[in-house]
């Protein structure tokens, strides 16, 4: 396996990806299948624009992406300390080997490297256990739990905002 940033030639392969995340995953991420699915791959590009602040990172298994993960800054300038965590997902056949650990890793050195980035926050459902083990395993805490903070499908789920700090 192999982690590189995402660049807008990686749009078909990107895009393939978070959609089957979006499509088998739908709790682990804020928008929706329905959402995304017809929007042109010209959007997914746009997400893998090279930024000095906001990267895309993908695990390749031989030539196949298997993980994704982004990391972006907060746009408003009293929130500019602040990174955010978005988009993580590994295809079920490569999880449990370590995909996950190396991409979240990959996302916060990158991080550690932006000017002014205190502080990287994230989403979790709070029911998904190993994701919430991992991230707390990388030094990130729990500052937030919002009963019913997302609904997928008609179901509450309850959201846990962590955080990992830098400075």
């Amino acid at each position: 396996m192999h982690i590189r940033r995402l660049a807008p030639q990686d749009a078909p392969v990107f895009q393939a990806l978070r959609l089957t995340g979006l499509r088998n995953s739908p709790s682990s991420f804020g928008t929706n299948y329905v959402e995304e699915k017809d929007l042109p791959l010209a959007a997914f590009a746009e997400r893998l624009q090279a930024k000095d602040d906001a990267a895309v990172f993908g695990a390749f298994e031989a030539e196949d992406l298997v993980g994704i993960v982004g990391l972006r800054r907060d746009g408003a300038r009293n929130y500019v300390h602040k990174g955010h965590l978005w988009g993580m997902f590994v295809t079920p056949e490569a999880r449990g080997r370590g995909v996950a650990r190396e991409l979240v890793q990959t996302a916060l050195d990158f991080a550690r490297d932006v000017p002014g980035l205190a502080k990287v926050n994230l989403y979790v459902d709070a029911a998904n256990v190993p994701a919430i083990a991992l991230y707390e395993s990388l030094g990130f805490v729990v500052f937030s739990r919002e009963a019913d903070g997302m609904r997928v499908n008609d179901r509450r789920t309850d959201e846990l905002q962590m955080t990992l700090r830098f400075s």
